[in-house]
């Protein structure tokens, strides 16, 4: 039976598909905010509900200690490669809930596209997968290849039980590859097939000057000022020009490749519409275009600054306390201790000596990951965006982070495909977050071709494809 029945098949139950993706979004799935803890419970029985009703096997919640993983097999293909499908069902915090023209967790098509927290990031994506496999066992009665199922609740607070549940299910979680629906698409109109992405290392700062805050008219021009100190000691962190400004942070790093820079400017990148588009203007190190800083070089970012008073009006205060939230994308060559060893003792180095400070690392740190150019996933991709759109796929690499794909190649050795249909515009983590309904049915014909192309394989020369790749790409 030919792919394109499955397609037919898929394309034909879009309202009910649709309908079905309302239901997951009007879960309120929030990882990081226990006031959510029973959204998350929802979604995890709506999940492990639908992978029963699928015909999987061993369906399951893996817990790492934090918000579990849904876990279900299908192994009817002996002799074909076994393919993890990834995505996640948690979601960013709604707020500021003023800002959403229409509620959050009521999902709501406007213009053809599909309004609601979690739309774009990810579960629109997660749909797509998880009904491509449904559809492969309802029409054919089986998959091209073997899949196992891992549909994650942490990816939204950067993963924190992840390495728990890898060590404790590893057995479980043995494949020849992963395909993730997380990875949004870079362009809406040049194929494109993700290789990389930066890794994150995070940290929150915070400074004590005096045992409390004080009258700026009694103590101003007398004491230290946190929220001044503070400042100091983040304008220390870059140059002028923007480049990261820590010993050692930079000058360890091995120059990007030529054949890296050279695909990364085969694809099109509007500098200029790229800030305009949010208001902005162009700032960071010199000597590397705007596409190359964004997904190549690292980043350190505050997230976050308070101290003082920030309520309405004026309060002439100078305050004892001050606090900042830091994030660092990492690239290859990085190593998430090292690198978090380096700013930790680039803070001590500029904090005076009579200012006490703290730091708070939660050592969920994730490497940078590469996915090989040869390996089997990306050829099978490559041919099917290619007879999907006529055009020959760019090979880009993100500057966000997907925790998964960097632990599971350490852990398991398994490899990871972004597969996403998100688009870059969607406003993920932001207020009125939207998915393209257009998205939803190339997704859908895509991901059967996808997996029909790479099942032509057997188990066997996959994996020598992948260990050849691998070598080659070293």
């Amino acid at each position: 039976m030919h792919v394109d029945s499955i397609v037919h098949y898929l394309l034909g139950r879009r309202d009910e598909i649709l309908d079905n993706l309302c239901d997951f979004l009007r879960i309120p799935s929030v990882s990081t905010d226990p006031a959510y803890l029973g959204g998350m419970r929802d979604a995890q029985t709506f999940l492990v509900n639908w992978l029963k009703r699928m015909g999987l096997s061993d369906v399951q919640l893996l817990d790492g200690g934090g918000h579990p993983a849904v876990y279900g097999a299908w192994n009817g293909a002996p002799g074909k490669p076994t393919l993890l499908i990834y995505g996640h069902y948690d979601v960013q915090p709604p707020d500021p809930l003023e800002t959403w023209v229409t509620p959050p967790f009521e999902p709501t098509v406007r213009n053809g596209r599909l309004y609601a927290r979690g739309a774009s990031d990810v579960k629109g994506s997660t749909v797509i997968a998880l009904e491509t496999v449904d559809a492969f066992l309802k029409v054919r009665g089986a998959c091209p290849v073997n899949v196992k199922v891992f549909l994650e609740g942490e990816e939204e607070t950067n993963s924190p039980s992840l390495r728990a549940i890898v060590e404790r299910y590893g057995d479980l979680l043995q494949a020849d590859g992963m395909i993730s629906a997380d990875g949004a698409r870079a362009h809406p109109e040049i194929s494109t097939i993700n290789v990389g992405s930066r890794g994150i290392v995070e940290f929150e700062i915070s400074i004590r000057t005096a045992d409390k805050d004080v009258h700026s008219g009694r103590y101003g021009g007398a004491v230290r000022n946190a929220a001044h100190e503070m400042a100091r000691i983040i304008a220390s962190l870059h140059d002028e020009d923007g480049a990261i400004a820590i010993p050692g942070l930079l000058t360890a790093l091995s120059p990007v490749p030529a054949n890296v820079r050279a695909e990364t400017a085969k694809f099109l990148f509007d500098e200029v519409a790229f800030v305009k588009s949010v208001g902005a203007h162009a700032h960071g190190e010199h000597g590397f275009s705007m596409r190359e800083r964004l997904t190549l070089r690292p980043a350190l970012d505050v997230n976050g600054m308070w101290g003082g008073y920030t309520g309405v009006g004026y309060k002439t205060v100078i305050p004892c306390t001050a606090h900042a939230k830091l994030s660092l994308r990492i690239v290859p060559g990085q190593d998430p201790d090292q690198v978090s060893a380096a700013l930790k003792a680039h803070l001590r180095t500029v904090c005076p000596p009579d200012v006490e400070l703290s730091i708070d690392n939660p050592e969920t740190g994730s490497r940078a990951f590469n996915l090989p150019t040869g390996h089997p996933l990306v050829v099978a991709a490559k041919k099917v965006l290619h007879e999907a759109t006529g055009q020959e796929a760019v090979l880009v690499r993100l500057g966000a982070t997907i925790p998964i794909t960097a632990i599971f190649q350490e852990l398991l050795g398994v490899q990871t495909l972004t597969f996403g249909f998100a688009l870059p515009d969607e406003d993920i983590h932001a207020p009125n977050e939207f998915f393209r309904l257009a998205s939803l049915a190339e997704g859908l014909s895509a991901w059967p071709k996808l997996l029909e192309q790479v099942g032509e394989l057997s188990a066997d020369e996959f994996r020598s494809m992948a260990t050849v790749a691998t070598i080659q790409q070293v």
